[in-house]
């Protein structure tokens, strides 16, 4: 591991959380010396990926990180192959759908279907949610083992809500449920109020390429049959238009 690097990534993790910092509470967040951390700060202002605001000289993350962010979305072959389908989706349940991908401990949302009614709804593409706390994350894990092991392998897993699966026995269990059914729920486990289903989606190669759920309010909880299979259908749908043999594929 390039150093350098590592800790150039970790400024912008740093700043992704915090939104807005300045130089010595973000050298205090990476226990680095201010000088250390001035020179990595200075050359990703270089490049656009931080900018200073001038009335309170603190930092926050540039437009080349939204630039990057943005091709990432367009060139991402599941974003592209699932967006139809995942109208569909929506308009088949009624309920807003999500399409995800894995990365570390989190989801990052690719494609946002907004729920059909007509309701004012903030477009989704881009927010991330801890993988534990949500059925995408949940169906994406439950097929790969290596990456549950190192995510339970800290300890009790972080607490949402009350609802929220900690205990790495249990989430170990739920899992293994999941993917005997390729079907993942969960009820508020990350935000009160919001619930969902999801199931996993695989590529040529048969490893997982992420995840298709749908987001179910608690006053409709829980989900009718209809949509259970609806998500599956679309799951091996989508799975089916990226190459995939067959559903729901083979282990990463």
């Amino acid at each position: 591991m390039i150093q350098s690097v590592d800790r150039a990534v970790r400024v912008l993790g740093v700043l992704h959380g915090a939104r807005r910092i300045s130089l010595s509470e973000l050298s205090a967040r990476l226990e680095l010396p201010p000088s250390t951390v001035h020179g990595i700060v200075k050359t990703l202002v270089a490049h656009g990926m931080v900018v200073q605001d001038r009335a309170s000289a603190q930092y926050r993350l540039g437009p080349a990180v939204l630039k990057l962010g943005t091709v990432y979305l367009h060139t991402l072959e599941l974003r592209a192959h699932a967006a139809a389908w995942a109208d569909e989706l929506a308009a088949r349940t009624g309920l807003a759908v999500r399409t995800g991908v894995l990365m570390l401990d989190e989801v990052l949302v690719v494609h946002h279907s907004p729920r059909p009614d007509g309701s004012r709804q903030m477009p989704e593409v881009g927010i991330v949610i801890p993988a534990h706390a949500c059925a995408l994350g949940k169906a994406a894990l439950a097929y790969l083992p290596s990456r549950a092991r190192a995510l339970l392998g800290d300890g009790p897993l972080r607490s949402m809500t009350a609802e929220t699966i900690t205990e790495p026995a249990g989430f170990s269990d739920h899992l293994n449920r999941v993917r005997a059914d390729a079907y993942a729920v969960e009820q508020e486990e990350a935000v009160l109020g919001e619930c969902g289903a999801a199931a996993p989606v695989f590529d040529a190669s048969g490893a997982l390429a992420g995840a298709v759920g749908v987001v179910v309010p608690m006053s409709e909880w829980p989900a009718s049959d209809l949509v259970r299979t609806a998500v599956r259908d679309t799951a091996r749908a989508i799975s089916r238009e990226l190459g995939a043999d067959g559903w729901p594929g083979t282990f990463a």
